[in-house]
């Protein structure tokens, strides 16, 4: 991936129910979105685990997307003329993160049992994204524990070379830039950029300057040991305030004030620090549902989308600028 694929992107459709992508309410959702300027869009695919221990990954009726729906959104978003990242992701019912997914003992089998059902997975996902032309793929999200499994991921990237042609990007947590050492393997790595970037002794922009700029060093590091570029694969921040102090955090806190200012400096200070850096390939921001309410109630949302808010004209700025 050069930086001529710089993706001016947004993630859209995250745990839709099986069907829903393929109504006329997720169509006018998709082209709202392509409107604020984008030219990749990033649609997720949610399958399952019981619980975090498990080893066996499968779909949901009801709640995993079905190959029609992916199918569907894709065309879509092409006719928008959008390029697609498909992004197969684990969920866990017991509703433990997916980073957690770890096993204790070598010995057990455990692990091998696991990834042979995640790369079934990955590899029916592969292949449906090269069908359908999908220009990027995402093959991880956030899997912390699979991740220490070097060899194992190795295999498993092989194995995808083997079916789909694209761009394939593999999405890391923030704080795990130098953690995995078979990264090399892959053509562009995707951070989730949920950085802290102000505390309660500094708010404000002026301190989300200072620290994008401590981030975007370690960004940097992470670029010259793996020599691969890097993209936020997931980033943002809900509208409520003191949001910046923890992005990642998508719990509703009723007792604090909304603030969509913070959430929109959020915005334009994370694009501000990297925007024109060479190794840098753009943002999947998180997220935009596929089911819009009306714009008027947009703004009684406390959730990470910026649909009619102060972040989504950010946003748009940053993406129709001509830099």
């Amino acid at each position: 991936m050069h930086r001529d694929d710089f993706c001016k992107g947004y993630t859209w459709g995250f745990f839709s129910k099986s069907g829903e992508m393929q109504t006329q309410r997720a169509e006018e959702s998709m082209k709202r979105l392509a409107a604020d300027g984008l030219d990749w869009i990033c649609i997720p695919v949610n399958a399952w685990q019981e619980t975090f221990a498990s080893t066996t990954v499968f779909s949901l009726y009801g709640l995993t997307q079905t190959d029609a729906d992916i199918t569907h959104a894709v065309q879509y978003a092409k006719s928008l003329g959008l390029k697609v990242c498909l992004k197969p992701m684990v969920n866990c019912l017991d509703r433990a993160w997916r980073a957690r997914i770890d096993f204790p003992a070598e010995e057990c089998g455990y692990w091998e049992k696991w990834f042979r059902s995640y790369t079934n997975f990955m590899l029916h996902y592969a292949r449906l994204a090269g069908q359908l032309q999908c220009e990027m793929l995402c093959t991880g999200c956030e899997m912390a524990g699979m991740d220490k499994q070097s060899e194992r991921c190795r295999a498993m990237i092989r194995s995808v070379r083997e079916v789909y042609s694209g761009i394939i990007m593999h999405n890391i947590n923030h704080g795990d830039e130098l953690r995995f050492d078979w990264l090399g393997e892959v053509d562009v790595i995707g951070i989730s950029g949920y950085y802290p970037v102000t505390d309660s002794a500094h708010r404000g922009r002026e301190a989300m300057r200072a620290h994008w700029a401590e981030v975007v060093q370690r960004l940097e590091r992470c670029h010259a040991h793996y020599v691969k570029p890097l993209m936020f694969a997931e980033i943002g921040v809900r509208n409520e305030q003191g949001c910046t102090m923890h992005p990642w955090d998508f719990h509703n806190r009723p007792e604090l004030p909304a603030d969509e200012q913070e959430q929109a400096d959020f915005y334009d200070t994370a694009m501000e620090a990297t925007w024109n850096l060479d190794w840098f390939c753009g943002y999947f921001w998180w997220d935009w549902k596929a089911t819009l309410p009306p714009e008027a109630a947009a703004h009684e949302n406390r959730d990470f989308t910026v649909y009619g808010k102060k972040a989504e004209q950010i946003l748009k700025k940053w993406y129709t600028s001509e830099s």
